[in-house]
């Protein structure tokens, strides 16, 4: 604070006391000689507190005449000071293994004198999507062809991620073309991951790629969407193939791309945020698989409620239109009724800040 620098021992009776100014200490500036009792130094935010100071009173509490100050507040010791140390102290871990390092953390680092610390590589990730349908926005469409909205949404959902992302645009289903560019991407990458071709078409020609020059240590999940997913390993280079349909690849990429890159870059894991709402209106469930569908999660009074955003299908984007979480329907659960408690997932929580 703005203010005087006092001995709190010299303040001890009630205000207001008399006080003689003899020196300024501002910030990079500090005041050196020494204070006499009964005299104060003129000090700003920021400045050293002479030594044998121990208060500060501010300056609304004073009045000033040439160099004579009266305090007209009761003044304690420690009152508008800063201890050494108050931050951190010596000795303590200001970061360990496994924290991811963001702009709170390199101020911290800054604030504390260091100029580098040792950090993991981000690791080098392949994106692909399949499909001979997929062409990039900006073209005309023909018949039968759809716009690759797969790898708009995983660049832009894994953007922040400390990970080096790699695009290698469209593979054409052809078994031949599909063996090249897994081939290309394992020889240079840490982890390849795809968007389609893992199911049982026969146009889905990744799977068999992959079990042909490496291995397949997980196929199918029960979940919905994103049952057709597949997890192993080329070479070196882990393998992550992602369903086809829209939904499904952006709600797989939250649950499970997203937590296996941090993973990956050496993060710690991370607790996802999760939070019980009321659900307004119903939903249709099977008992059978886990189930993710989109939602809008909003504050009503002193309740936290959440509806669904329409129709729930794989291939609908627009169900994420006005959506801010996921709403968990487990897997033994049948029909969710109107008013009863579910569990959320806020986008912000699975996207938000990893420690």
């Amino acid at each position: 604070m703005d203010g005087y620098a006092l001995r709190s021992a010299d303040a001890s009776e009630q205000p207001p006391h008399a006080y003689t100014c003899i020196g300024v200490s501002s910030a990079g500036h500090p005041f050196t000689g020494d204070v006499p009792p009964g005299h104060c130094v003129r000090i700003f935010t920021g400045a050293t507190v002479p030594a044998d100071l121990d208060a500060v009173a501010i300056q609304e509490d004073c009045d000033v005449s040439d160099h004579s100050v009266r305090v007209n507040e009761l003044i304690r010791a420690g009152d508008n000071i800063r201890e050494v140390g108050q931050d951190v102290h010596a000795g303590a871990c200001i970061a360990q293994q496994g924290d991811v390092i963001g702009p709170f953390e390199i101020a911290w680092f800054t604030a504390c004198g260091l100029t580098s610390i040792p950090v993991q590589i981000r690791p080098k990730v392949a994106l692909l999507s399949t499909g001979d349908e997929l062409i990039e926005p900006g073209r005309p469409l023909a018949m039968g062809q759809i716009y690759d909205s797969n790898r708009a949404a995983l660049k832009a959902l894994l953007q922040d991620l400390p990970i080096e992302l790699v695009d290698l645009g469209v593979i054409p289903d052809n078994p031949k073309a599909t063996a090249t560019a897994l081939d290309q991407a394992a020889a240079t990458s840490d982890l390849i991951m795809t968007t389609g071709g893992v199911s049982v078409g026969d146009a889905d020609h990744v799977k068999a790629a992959v079990e042909e020059r490496g291995e397949l240590l997980l196929w199918r999940l029960n979940l919905k969407p994103g049952k057709p997913l597949a997890f192993g390993r080329i070479g070196r280079a882990h393998f992550l193939g992602l369903p086809g349909n829209p939904v499904s690849t952006i709600v797989t990429a939250l649950l499970l791309a997203r937590p296996l890159l941090l993973h990956l870059a050496g993060a710690a894991p991370a607790t996802v945020l999760r939070i019980k709402a009321a659900l307004g209106g119903t939903i249709r469930h099977r008992p059978g698989r886990e189930e993710y569908q989109r939602g809008t999660l909003i504050a009503d009074g002193e309740r936290v409620r959440v509806t669904v955003t329409g129709d729930q299908s794989s291939n609908r984007l627009a169900s994420f239109r006005s959506a801010n979480c996921l709403i968990r329907i487990p897997a033994d659960a049948a029909d969710l009724q109107d008013g009863s408690l579910v569990e959320v997932l806020p986008f912000r929580g699975v996207l938000g800040p990893t420690r």
